[in-house]
């Protein structure tokens, strides 16, 4: 039987080899953190002031949101502003703003607990407190995520180890390094919904983790390791579920339409932190590459440590032609390095001049690449028409809604069109709309 996979999607290079082998080291304690209160669903209020001295694991914001997740102190020391900041997302939030100390002090919490010690109700309440969010990027809430509506439930729960996007290697050092906290988190999911198989997806050419996670649920009958052919967006939710499960999430539906749940290997690891150390969510693995940098490397850093921070751990030594937060599919490129790193960040990439270089765009040639790669089965070139002249009802029975933002259109395009921006224009315009209508 053939590797699994979707139809659709592109073959990048994968351009991992420089981090992928590389274990994960722990960034020096930042002298200034800038946490921003707007990282999961609706902005928290700040829970302290200037001036107020804080540790590691405080509760800094909370907010009375069902959609929105708490932020935590990630270093001990003071408050030195609340104020607005510019984030890597391209947003603005208000930021709590520590001065290190250096004595690294936490908060005296209850400690670790046992998963059969815990019921569901336990489990739920947890994530809330500890403030987990999606950690691939969307940082949606995920107590959210684990509570389906009335009328919904999950019978499969996939830890997505796909790691598609090209540079990016935080996840599979976790699933290399951290494989008895992955499986752990895989059956704190398994306990919290319900649902009566687990399964962790993984691309092929991520062999050294395929084969640690295997070995750690050979005894277990409730869990598969899958290994998926490597192909981009094979880490999309959709496209996960349809390569594992067989299953396609209908137009305008989630992945609970589907009985699935899928949750990042970040996420479970830190869930894992939270029932066996109570640790809330202040750190995370991120990978930090890129030809201008001399020591690229996947580094374990506190949440809000400035990327100019890690940029300088990791020896920049050269031109920054682009810089980005994420990877180059699906990334953000950012205009300072002033930026803090957020609960979603996986990844800072940096390009060098040559790499960053702008291919100009011509006009559409209607060769159909970008159909045959779209992994949604969209026709993103007539998307692209229909998003640049506001034609928002032909775009709308297009489906543009349904659009990922993947980038897998343009990566093909020979005529360079931009056309995950033309689209991103059209689905928030759209979705707009529809919420002008409720």
């Amino acid at each position: 039987m053939g590797l699994r996979t979707f139809v659709g999607g592109v073959h990048p290079a994968p351009s991992k080899g420089r981090t992928g082998d590389s274990p994960v080291v722990t960034a020096p304690l930042p002298q200034k953190v800038v946490i921003p209160l707007a990282q999961g669903g609706a902005p928290c209020d700040p829970l302290v002031k200037v001036g107020d001295k804080v540790q590691v694991g405080q509760k800094i914001g909370e907010s009375q949101a069902f959609v929105s997740a708490p932020v935590h102190a990630s270093i001990s020391g003071n408050v030195t502003a609340i104020e607005p900041v510019a984030c890597p997302n391209g947003r603005t939030s208000l930021a709590v703003v520590i001065e290190s100390d250096g004595n690294d002090i936490w908060l005296n919490t209850t400690g670790g607990s046992s998963l059969d010690a815990m019921s569901p109700a336990d489990i739920k309440g947890l994530v809330r407190e500890a403030g987990l969010v999606g950690m691939g990027g969307a940082m949606f809430p995920t107590h959210v995520k684990i509570s389906p509506p009335p009328g919904k439930s999950f019978d499969a729960v996939i830890i997505n180890g796909a790691e598609c996007e090209p540079y990016l290697t935080c996840d599979q050092r976790l699933l290399v390094e951290e494989t008895e906290s992955i499986v752990l988190g895989l059956k704190a999911w398994l306990k919290v919904t319900g649902a009566k198989k687990g399964y962790i997806g993984i691309e092929d050419n991520k062999r050294e983790a395929i084969a640690a996670i295997k070995a750690a649920v050979t005894e277990e009958k409730d869990i598969e390791v899958v290994p998926l052919m490597t192909k981009f967006p094979q880490g999309s939710e959709k496209q996960l579920i349809a390569s594992i499960l067989g299953r396609e999430v209908p137009s305008g539906g989630l992945p609970v339409d589907a009985g699935a749940l899928v949750q990042n290997v970040g996420t479970t690891y830190a869930l894992s932190q939270a029932i066996t150390a109570g640790k809330p969510l202040v750190e995370r693995v991120v990978t930090v590459t890129g030809t201008p940098l001399k020591k690229p490397l996947n580094i374990r850093t506190r949440i809000g440590t400035l990327f100019s921070d890690l940029l300088s751990f990791c020896e920049l030594d050269g031109e920054i032609g682009k810089l980005i937060s994420g990877g180059p599919m699906m990334g953000i490129a950012q205009t300072r390095a002033d930026v803090p790193v957020l609960k979603g960040t996986s990844g800072i990439l940096v390009l060098s001049p040559q790499e960053a270089r702008p291919l100009p765009e011509r006009a559409c040639i209607r060769c159909g690449r970008c159909v045959d790669a779209c992994p949604i089965g969209l026709i993103p070139t007539l998307l692209d028409q229909y998003c640049r002249h506001e034609m928002w009802e032909q775009a709308t029975q297009g489906h543009v809604a349904d659009c990922i933002e993947c980038g897998s259109c343009a990566y093909v395009c020979p005529s360079k069109r931009h056309l995950v921006p033309a689209l991103r224009l059209g689905k928030a315009e759209v979705m707009a709309q529809r919420r002008r209508k409720k």
